[in-house]
């Protein structure tokens, strides 16, 4: 069997997995959730490389899921703002989290708690059934194929 490139594959899973997957990437989406919007912040808070972060914020804005916007310092800079694209991909995020949360937390736990601004509740992150409203889990869902994969 030859070996396909996960981005050449038409799957609604592997494309976002091969924009997504390299890890600099989805800490860079972290960092702009957590409220980092210029180049030196992300660079101090994530330890990175000028040119690999210069790299990501590139690919990210170039896919809609950042956009750069001007602001005034001694010179004029950008900042890197989350799109409705970008933001859209809290849940994921969130997701992970909770996951790690579970599964890789260090001995002395998470690092940070999020709670709901209006209630102070915990964030959960839940799938659910679009006609009922129960939650779900892997067992609880049915494939239904859309077309042939060629597999």
């Amino acid at each position: 069997m030859a070996h396909v490139k996960v981005a050449d594959e038409l799957c609604t899973v592997s494309l976002p997995a091969a924009l997504l997957g390299e890890r600099w990437t989805l800490l860079l989406l972290r960092q702009a959730f957590l409220g980092t919007r210029r180049f030196e912040d992300f660079q101090t808070a994530m330890d990175i490389s000028r040119s690999v972060l210069t790299e990501r914020l590139g690919t990210l804005v170039e896919e809609g899921i950042l956009r750069r916007e001007a602001y005034k310092d001694v010179r004029t800079r950008y900042e890197y703002r989350l799109t409705e694209k970008g933001l859209d991909l809290y849940p994921v995020l969130m997701a992970l989290r909770k996951w790690g949360d579970r599964w890789m937390s260090p001995a002395e736990g998470p690092s940070f708690d999020l709670h709901h601004r209006a209630c102070g509740g915990d964030v959960g992150v839940h799938v659910a059934c679009e006609g009922c409203g129960a939650e779900l889990t892997a067992r609880d869902v049915r494939v239904t194929p859309l077309r042939d994969s060629g597999a």
